[in-house]
């Protein structure tokens, strides 16, 4: 099982190190309404996430009592919600932190004025207040973004499930929230390759067929310490601590496959 530490370091990364633009307004006031009132409406749990202060506002509905989160409005100092997440299980949790960071990946392919018009839609297992494996939905949407194309606030909701089958899989998907068109997977995996270059995925590839720096360095006709410079550059980029972590999210992230 992936550790979810690796991947969910590289999410938080991702987001928190942006570059926010100095005096440029996130609106998040006019957001906070948006969510109290829609709240209202679904009784569902919704985390409005502020990434240029690193701060979370969340706000349950009824539905909030299956987290055993109190029926009131809460901040965290975080722009991720873990109270929530260490709710979820583990492998889910961690194919919904791909699925955020394919998104992610997804958009800055389009113009970051259709932003907000996707979303991702997946299943996730739970248990409850009395340890119950229930199912939920979940959503994430991009509300505002700056001129440089930063994303500052995030939503994500949290509703009841109508599809209670058993299986495995978040069966996780993105989609236009206008025309409600579901995004081929084919069209986002491919972009988590731009998070190494072509060389690096070559050494990770060989690296998870199990290869040492010796044997890598001579296939490519490379010396070991590029290799090994090629190792370390993954590592920090895929923000994990060794390469077998690092192989490990790759795979389940589909920057390669074996």
């Amino acid at each position: 099982m992936l550790q979810n530490s690796s991947i969910e370091n590289q999410l938080i990364t991702t987001f928190l190190e942006q570059k926010f633009e100095i005096g440029e307004s996130n609106d998040i006031e006019m957001y906070k309404q948006f969510v109290i009132n829609y709240v209202k409406i679904e009784q569902c749990v919704a985390v409005l996430s502020d990434y240029q202060s690193d701060k979370s506002y969340i706000y349950a509905g009824s539905f909030g009592s299956i987290f055993g989160l109190p029926d009131e409005n809460a901040v965290i100092d975080s722009a991720f919600e873990e109270c929530i997440f260490t709710k979820i299980n583990s492998d889910d949790l961690v194919e919904r932190h791909v699925l955020e960071l394919n998104f992610y990946q997804f958009l800055k392919e389009i113009p970051k004025e259709e932003y907000s018009n996707y979303s991702t839609l997946s299943r996730l297992r739970m248990k409850d207040s009395n340890d119950k494996i229930t199912y939920i939905k979940h959503r994430t949407i991009y509300l505002n973004t700056f001129n440089n194309g930063s994303i500052s606030l995030a939503l994500c909701l949290y509703l009841p499930s109508t599809d209670l089958q058993p299986r495995t899989g978040i069966d996780g998907k993105i989609f236009n929230i206008q025309t409600g068109e579901v995004i081929e997977p084919e069209k986002y995996k491919n972009n988590t390759e731009n998070i190494l270059s072509k060389r690096e995925i070559e050494v990770l590839t060989s690296v998870a067929k199990g290869n040492k720096s010796e044997q890598i360095a001579t296939e490519m006709h490379i010396s070991v310490y590029t290799v090994r410079r090629h190792r370390q550059n993954i590592i920090e980029k895929l923000k994990v601590t060794n390469t077998a972590e690092a192989v490990q999210t790759a795979i389940i992230m589909g920057v390669i496959s074996l």
